[in-house]
């Protein structure tokens, strides 16, 4: 099965040369995920108000392939600040449903594009 390219225009337009998503034997690769709003093109502020955005633009990128949160089977969160992640965790979990919870890393980094505080990439596989 050859390499499928997945965009939706309900979350942010990749910003250097890269896409959104690559779809491949049955396994969806998406990008990391920063917290600019699609329909504005504007960053929102705030851990908890950029998890939420984030979360939303995963979604929107699952949702063009065809798949749900349920079928992420691995995520990598990356925060600029350590001290975000309970907030960022109670978010994040309000995404998900208990009984399929991905796979995880969480990692402080020194700086993230646009210099937001959360960036978040995920592999989904079809069922």
């Amino acid at each position: 099965m050859p390499k499928k390219i997945i965009s939706t225009q309900f979350a942010p337009a990749a910003i250097g040369p890269y896409s959104q998503a690559n779809f491949a034997n049955g396994i969806l690769y998406i990008s990391g995920q920063i917290p600019v709003d699609p329909a504005s093109g504007k960053l929102v502020e705030g851990i908890v108000k950029e998890t939420h955005q984030v979360m939303k633009n995963l979604k929107a990128v699952l949702e063009e392939a065809g798949m749900t949160f349920r079928n992420v089977v691995k995520a990598t969160i990356f925060l600029k600040n350590m001290d975000d992640f309970a907030q960022m965790n109670e978010i994040y979990a309000s995404y998900l449903e208990e009984d399929s919870y991905p796979a995880r890393e969480t990692v402080q980094v020194s700086c993230l594009p646009k210099n937001v505080d959360i960036e978040i990439s995920m592999i989904a596989h079809q069922d």
